[in-house]
């Protein structure tokens, strides 16, 4: 009985023609223009590869040049910064195992091979070949250099990247645009110090982000009419169910999967209940098991479409048992799927605050306490800093300011480290008056301050 052999689909000799003009477009092609992008964490450690993930179109792909171009300002030869996409149809059908090609063709294609020609590597998408974390660990073992991937969020994750690189992998998480990044996107003048600049340009600054918060911060959405926008934001949300839960995780239920997207995006900043969804579901005729809602609200806050987060408890149990609070991955996703056609900005307020404190790394929970007040986060630090956060579009009324504030301090009581900030949407809406150790700021003045 013969043995049966597989043959890889592509051939060696054609492989290596590939790969050449793929390290020639490389070498050879302009870097394409870009906003430069400002990312907490995004260091590289030596012997780790460096994994870029988050929402699709958040523009990862881009920020792989804009880290080629920072090495190019410092010296470094294009020729020794190869980038190699793996949606490139020539790629389609490589195998784990001819991986290698591309060390042996950059190696050969060296102009000076006897001399230390260490490249750094760039793989966009190599998610798409199975196995390709050995072929990863092994560079980095082999060839003593530095590796960046980038992947689509259905099969780049950050606790995949764990597994899949044992320790090797640093996971960066990128959003799309900050306030800052869409006013440097924007061509605007992005002050260094905020609160020092004169009332005629805080004003400017503030319609910014007031047209921010309406259109987000994914890059192909800035500078474009509102019905384009709303259909390109309402593509990225079908991809994204499609190709990141539905192939991905093999759900049958699509119909109960669209009913919670829309739920999801259009309550942004609500209070969420599996119980009360499936309930809702169940009343209109929708038939869907309780543990499928589970399962659908983890797929998408794994893609980054939703983030989820939980109260403050002290047990396991407590923070089970209440509920969680939802929100989308981006402010301008809000108008697309709010039906009561209202411009919440407060939710829109919320929901930005808390995609900062994300991006900033933080740890981030509510706070609800016992005589039942509500805090909106309790954020932690990287470096372990703690701050009781109260969003509030406008305390200017003394109802809503004492309601805000009372909570506020009722939760510092419970968390007595922790700093207390208050965020409005403009100055017109500080409170009269303040509790002591009580800081107040314009959500956009602490957004475009240091991180």
């Amino acid at each position: 009985m013969k043995e049966n052999i597989r043959i890889p689909v592509v051939s060696r000799p054609l492989l290596r023609q590939f790969v050449g003009e793929l390290l020639a477009n490389s070498a050879a092609m302009p870097l394409p223009p870009f906003t430069p992008r400002r990312v907490p964490g995004a260091i590289q450690f030596p012997g780790k590869a460096t994994a870029i993930y988050g929402v699709r179109r958040a523009g990862k792909t881009t920020y792989m040049h804009q880290l080629r171009a920072e090495r190019i300002r410092l010296g470094t030869p294009i020729e020794r910064l190869p980038y190699i996409s793996f949606e490139d149809e020539r790629l389609a059908d490589i195998e784990s195992t001819q991986l290698g090609t591309l060390i042996e063709e950059y190696h050969r294609r060296s102009p000076e091979p006897h001399v230390d020609s260490t490249a750094t590597w760039f793989f966009d998408e190599i998610q798409v070949v199975d196995g390709w974390e050995r072929f990863v660990r092994r560079l980095l073992d082999s060839e003593r250099t530095e590796v960046f991937v980038t992947g689509s969020s259905s099969r780049l994750l950050s606790r995949e990247i764990a597994s899949a690189l044992r320790g090797r992998g640093w996971p960066v998480l990128l959003h799309p645009f900050s306030f800052q990044e869409a006013l440097l996107h924007g061509r605007h003048n992005v002050p260094a110090e905020v609160t020092a600049v004169p009332r005629s340009q805080r004003l400017q600054i503030e319609r910014t982000f007031l047209d921010w918060l309406r259109v987000g911060g994914f890059p192909e959405a800035q500078g474009i009419d509102g019905a384009t926008r709303q259909q390109v934001l309402r593509d990225y949300v079908d991809i994204a169910m499609f190709r990141d839960v539905v192939e991905r995780h093999n759900v049958r239920n699509v119909a109960g999967l669209r009913w919670l997207v829309r739920h999801l995006l259009g309550n942004a900043a609500a209070m969420f209940s599996v119980e009360k969804f499936h309930s809702a579901l169940r009343s209109q005729g929708l038939a869907i098991a309780k543990d499928t809602v589970h399962q659908l609200l983890s797929y998408l806050e794994d893609c980054f479409l939703v983030r989820v987060i939980w109260m403050e408890a002290g047990s396991e149990r407590q923070r089970m048992v209440n509920p969680r609070k939802a929100y989308p991955v981006d402010t301008g996703l809000i108008p697309v799927f709010d039906r009561t056609g209202r411009a919440n900005l407060g939710h829109a307020l919320e929901t930005a605050v808390l995609i900062e404190l994300e991006r900033r790394r933080h740890e981030v929970t509510y706070v609800r306490t016992p005589q039942g007040y509500e805090v909106d986060f309790l954020a932690r630090s990287p470096t372990g800093e703690v701050d009781l956060i109260q969003v509030c579009s406008d305390m200017s009324d003394p109802g809503t300011a004492a309601r805000e504030l009372r909570a506020l301090c009722a939760a510092a009581e419970l968390v007595p480290e922790a700093r207390l900030r208050v965020l409005t949407l403009t100055h017109d809406g500080f409170p009269s008056e303040v509790p002591p150790g009580v800081q107040v700021q314009t959500a956009y003045e602490w957004a475009l301050g240091a991180l």
